[in-house]
C-alpha cells in the first residue's frame, strides 16, 4: 500500500491585511495558485482530503487548487493546529488520518512546511517559496507510520518552475 502526501505552502498573501490570520491572497497568488493546480491536475489525482489551517490565505489556496483539480470543497477541513505551528503539528495531523485516505494534501505555512518536507524526505529543500508544492509517497506504512525520513519526495515544483506553462 502507498500513501501519497502533497505538501503546499499558501500562495502570495498581501501583507498589508491585520490579524495576520486574515490576509488574503494577492491577484498574483491567485495567478499562481491557478497554474500550479492546472499544471499538477495530471500528477495529483485522487486527492482523498486536503487539510488547511485555518488563515484566509491557506483557505484561498486550497479553493483554487480544488477547482483546478476538480476536486469537491466538501474535502477540505481546516485545522487551526497548522496556524503559526511547528512541523511537530503537521505530524501529528499526518499520524491522525484516517486510514482509508490514501492520498492527501495540506495547505500550510513557512516555515513549517518546509522544516516538515524536509523532516519527512530527508531532502535539502530550503524554503519552499509561495505556492510551491511538494509531492511525496510513503511505501508499506500505515499514516501512524509516517516520520522522520520515511518519505519519498517524487516532485518539487514552484510557479517561478513552470514559467513557461500557461493557463
Amino acid at each position: 500500500m502507498t500513501k501519497t502526501l502533497y505538501l503546499v505552502r499558501h500562495a502570495k498573501a498581501s501583507e498589508s491585511v491585520s490579524p495576520d490570520l486574515l490576509r488574503p491572497l494577492v491577484p498574483n497568488g491567485m495567478i499562481d495558485a491557478a497554474r500550479m493546480g492546472l499544471h499538477l491536475a495530471s500528477k495529483m489525482q485522487g486527492i482523498d482530503l486536503i487539510l488547511t489551517s485555518n488563515a484566509e490565505r491557506t483557505q484561498m489556496t486550497a479553493q483554487v487548487f480544488c477547482e483546478q483539480l476538480g476536486i469537491d470543497n466538501q474535502k477540505v477541513t481546516v485545522l487551526e493546529s497548522l496556524y503559526e505551528s511547528s512541523p511537530k503539528h503537521y505530524l501529528e495531523a499526518v499520524n491522525g488520518l484516517s486510514e482509508d485516505l490514501d492520498s492527501v494534501m495540506i495547505v500550510g505555512h513557512n516555515p513549517s512546511i518546509s522544516y516538515f518536507a524536509e523532516f519527512l524526505t530527508h531532502e535539502e529543500i530550503g524554503s519552499m517559496p509561495t505556492c510551491g508544492v511538494i509531492g511525496m509517497t510513503f511505501e508499506n506504512l500505515t499514516w501512524e507510520e509516517v516520520g522522520k525520513k520515511s518519505g519519498h519526495m517524487i516532485f518539487y515544483d514552484s510557479p517561478d518552475g513552470i514559467m513557461g506553462f500557461k493557463i
